[in-house]
């Protein structure tokens, strides 16, 4: 594997990934052929090259790359959790994954393919593993989780060091439960799930009034409900 990451280094270093200290997405400079990127993020871009098939390849900006080191601790210490990729290295400035197939929970809601329970169990059970590794498996939402086969994958393991719960997933599993089947196999438009997410970012996390705003969704949306 370590001689296909050399041939695919040498088109990477072709590409610029430009970092902002506004948590902005990164920049992308410098595409080459064979290389397409798959996934922006605030810290880094991914992206696959024909010169490695099967792997993925995290690349972080230059004022990220503390995170880069971070984020590949906590890859080496999941080892062996089938609900996460396979780390398989690292370079100067990037990860080394397995390419996972699958669709994002977000895209699931935006094609209208149904989300299986199954899936949402995986990921407890995926929490579960983690904190038995002596992790926190925080920042877990409908972007960095993908169905693969009717199971669920978590992608993004770059908080795990971080203290506190930010309540994301739990709240997740909370409106999957009580009104998911509302909407389950219809197609949601990106602005209403975009309303969506910004109403919950504005909420408290720790009050008593997500009942509430979920009414407020319901009555605001009835023409996507069942």
């Amino acid at each position: 594997m370590s001689s296909q990451w050399t041939r695919a280094e040498e088109a990477l270093s072709l590409i610029q990934v430009t970092g902002s200290e506004k948590n902005e997405p990164v920049l992308i400079n410098g595409m080459t052929d064979g290389v397409r990127c798959i996934g922006v993020g605030t810290d880094a871009a991914v992206f696959t090259s024909d010169r490695a098939p099967g792997c993925a390849f995290k690349l972080y900006s230059d004022i990220a790359l503390e995170k880069k080191e971070i984020e590949g601790g906590v890859y080496e210490r999941l080892a062996g959790i089938p609900f996460f990729p396979r780390y398989y290295g690292a370079g100067r400035n990037y990860l080394v994954l397995s390419l996972e197939p699958g669709i994002t929970l977000y895209d699931c809601l935006l094609q209208g393919i149904p989300i299986p329970e199954q899936a949402i169990l995986d990921v407890e059970e995926a929490r579960k593993l983690v904190r038995a590794r002596g992790l926190n498996p925080r920042d877990i939402h409908l972007k960095n989780v993908i169905l693969q086969n009717g199971r669920g994958k978590v992608l993004d393991v770059s908080e795990y060091v971080l203290e506190g719960n930010d309540n994301r997933w739990e709240h997740l599993v909370w409106a999957y439960r009580l009104f998911y089947h509302m909407i389950e196999g219809r197609k949601i438009p990106a602005w209403a799930l975009e309303a969506v997410k910004n109403g919950y970012i504005k909420l408290d996390k720790a009050d008593e009034h997500l009942d509430a705003y979920a009414q407020r969704i319901i009555r605001l949306f009835p023409r996507f409900m069942k």
